[in-house]
């Protein structure tokens, strides 16, 4: 039974707009990439596991903290007396481990050790699992999502899942185990309630309001060159169409996303989005969709 579904963090979502809107530096830009191929990665493998919902109960994206350390498990599967921790990798490319670093041949980068990360994360869940009296056996593996990946002078003691080994590997977590009792439940709904919403490792840059590029952009290619037709945007680089009230909502989203001091009335909306649409429509779609306050000048939308 999946408990808690996967979603893109908040940090992926800001890094996803602002990539979009204005020109990051190489740092951040890579950042974004990052984070959006281990979204993808993650994706791939809950597809993967769906089958185990039945028998199984699956946590995404925890976040939790013992003894004021804070530590993010990709994805925690509780069977009868199990529980598997997994580290979910999506790199791409060749790569070989040297001197206790992961370097790519590809990129000519060097990444830290997922082993070092993978032993902290179990460390520290079987500190939290002793303080709730649970003695259930913590089994953490690192999988390798990617079929474009090679990695070279691999240990071979180590709780590496490559993807030529990945078959096999969910066969084996899939196989039946002792009829499931209310412990692994109790205990999965627990560590839900443990899960930290406020995510200390969100890294942000900087930026302002004047240096973003205003506009509503195709939902597909993320393009800003769109035509009107009807009550329909047409994207004029894909072809792709979207009703004029879902992309003025999900770039309403997006302004709330990247300034929630802000204020969203009728002018700044309007201003942000800078489409050719009378004001009255888009005061239309905040009176529809939103909560109002206030009166007259001091109207604003929640």
């Amino acid at each position: 039974m999946l408990l808690k579904a996967r979603s893109e963090s908040k940090e992926l979502l800001v890094m996803r707009s602002l990539h979009t809107r204005m020109n990051l530096s190489e740092k951040n830009k890579l950042r974004y990439l990052n984070l959006e191929k281990g979204y993808e990665g993650e994706v791939k493998f809950d597809s993967l596991v769906d089958p185990f919902h039945e028998d199984r109960y699956i946590l995404n994206d925890l976040l939790l903290e013992v003894n004021h350390s804070y530590f993010q498990i990709d994805s925690l599967i509780l069977s009868q007396g199990v529980i598997h921790l997994l580290d979910i990798k999506n790199f791409e490319g060749d790569f070989y481990f040297e001197t206790d670093k992961l370097h790519s041949i590809t990129t000519d980068r060097e990444y830290k050790n997922p082993i070092y990360q993978l032993k902290r994360s179990t460390s520290l869940l079987r500190q939290l699992l002793k303080n709730l009296k649970c003695n259930d056996l913590v089994d953490a593996t690192i999988v390798f999502i990617n079929p474009e990946f090679t990695l070279y002078q691999a240990p071979i003691n180590q709780p590496l899942i490559f993807p030529t080994q990945l078959n096999r590997f969910l066969k084996n977590l899939q196989k039946p185990s002792s009829k499931l009792t209310n412990h692994p439940k109790e205990l999965a709904e627990k560590l839900l309630s443990l899960h930290q919403t406020e995510n200390p490792f969100t890294f942000l840059p900087e930026y302002k309001y004047e240096q973003l590029q205003r506009g509503v952009y195709c939902k597909s290619c993320r393009s800003f060159a769109l035509s009107i037709e009807n009550s329909i945007f047409i994207c004029k680089d894909c072809g792709s169409k979207e009703k004029i009230v879902l992309a003025l909502l999900r770039t309403i989203d997006e302004f709330k996303l990247l300034f929630p001091d802000r204020k969203i009335t009728t002018k700044n909306i309007y201003d942000w989005c800078q489409v050719d649409l009378h004001m009255r429509t888009f005061n239309r779609v905040l009176q529809k969709n939103y909560t109002v306050f206030g009166k007259t000048s001091d109207t604003y939308f929640k």
